[in-house]
């Protein structure tokens, strides 16, 4: 095994004490002033072929992944426009990751923060929900068109129903979720200077939009490529039962800028833990459903591209919440997660309805689903102060 030269480690270690001041790590006031500015990772062999590889933008070096973000963008936004008054409470769905930007922003902007959520978000992230002094509403009934994230929002709508004062963010249709990822863009810009390639999941449809639409002002021939799972309705497979949280939906976020996309590729869960565990042993840096899956797409993409093209790709967290899941053999073992290493390619369809797809699955066309109007749409919670 080639191993790292020691002189090659300390070449970066200050020379003197105001070299050393100069390379410390940030001063913040306050834990909202930790958020933003994360470092970007070469992602190269041996979780790459020899020669090439891709740029990760780690966003589980925020307090709490990259949703902390656009909870504390959609947070102050509303504060400025009135639609959250001082101390009101704010109440929102999560799978887990904007829960915790919520009781970040709960904590920055001084209200209390009650989300909801479902029985499969990991009993560490709920605990330390409740740690940072959020409440946590768990549904135990999936809706039968809408599933979790459908049971999730009319809960959300009884909780605002509850308290009239309380603000809900609608993560899954409000634009400023969209606008509060303006920022990350521009970091990768001014960390890369040029990308040709951006890989990205694609759940609410926030950060893929934000991300995707600001590159391209700069970038017109960038490419942009989505992530999606099994069993998500939100490029035109049928919803189904998702094991994978963080990316995905069973209904149709507004937020998902679809003409923004040139191809979007399925991945199953099996597929994602693979490419997690084998980032994790090869780069260190790694992450749970999402970063598994963008990580395997981004793998093909920079083996298939022209060695001087130029991928990024955006790690939504950090491995830590997954120790229970993605990182747990038991838990892999029960839901016969392990031992499926991904084929060197896709599958590829030419149309979103062309099959039911069910594993690692490419498809060029990106198409609006035109799905029947449900109550996922009818609630109208998007800012709402009730």
């Amino acid at each position: 095994m080639n191993h790292t030269p020691l002189s090659s480690v300390l070449d970066s270690v200050p020379s003197s004490p105001a070299q050393l001041l100069a390379a410390s790590a940030r001063a913040a006031a306050t834990p909202a002033a930790l958020v933003g500015d994360t470092p970007v990772l070469w992602v190269g062999e041996p979780f790459t072929p020899a020669g090439r590889g891709f740029w990760a933008k780690l966003e589980g070096h925020n307090p709490g992944g990259i949703k902390d973000r656009t909870a504390l963008y959609m947070v102050g936004v509303a504060r400025e426009r009135g639609a959250l008054r001082p101390g009101a409470r704010i109440v929102e769905s999560t799978s887990g990751t904007l829960g915790l930007g919520l009781a970040l922003a709960g904590i920055a902007f001084g209200h209390p923060v009650s989300v909801v959520t479902d029985p499969g978000m990991e009993a560490p992230v709920a605990g330390l929900l409740r740690a940072y002094g959020a409440e946590v509403h768990t549904v135990t009934t999936p809706h039968a068109e809408g599933g979790w994230q459908q049971a999730r929002r009319e809960r959300v709508a009884d909780l605002l129903a509850a308290h009239p004062d309380a603000w809900c963010p609608d993560q899954y249709h409000n634009p400023d979720n969209v606008a509060a990822y303006q920022p990350l863009a521009h970091e990768l810009v001014a960390q890369l200077g040029r990308i040709d390639t951006l890989v990205v999941s694609v759940g609410t449809g926030g950060h893929s939009a934000g991300i995707g639409r600001v590159l391209r002002s700069f970038f017109p021939a960038l490419r942009v490529v989505g992530v999606d799972t099994c069993a998500s309705t939100i490029f035109g497979q049928p919803a189904g039962t998702r094991l994978m949280r963080g990316l995905g939906s069973s209904i149709y976020p507004r937020n998902v800028a679809y003409d923004l996309f040139d191809e979007v590729h399925w991945v199953a869960a099996p597929e994602a833990v693979w490419a997690a565990r084998a980032l994790a042993r090869t780069r260190y840096a790694t992450g749970g459903w999402s970063v598994g899956a963008v990580a395997l797409v981004a793998r093909w993409i920079a083996r298939t591209s022209p060695a001087e093209e130029r991928t990024a790709a955006v790690f939504p967290d950090g491995p830590h919440r997954y120790l229970s899941t993605v990182f747990d053999d038991g838990y892999c073992h029960a839901h016969h997660l392990l031992g499926h290493e991904p084929p060197d390619a896709p599958d590829e369809i030419t149309d979103p309805g062309q099959a039911v797809v069910t594993r690692w699955t490419r498809c060029r066309t990106v198409t609006t689903p035109q799905p029947a109007t449900t109550g996922a749409d009818s609630l109208g919670l998007a800012g709402a102060a009730r």
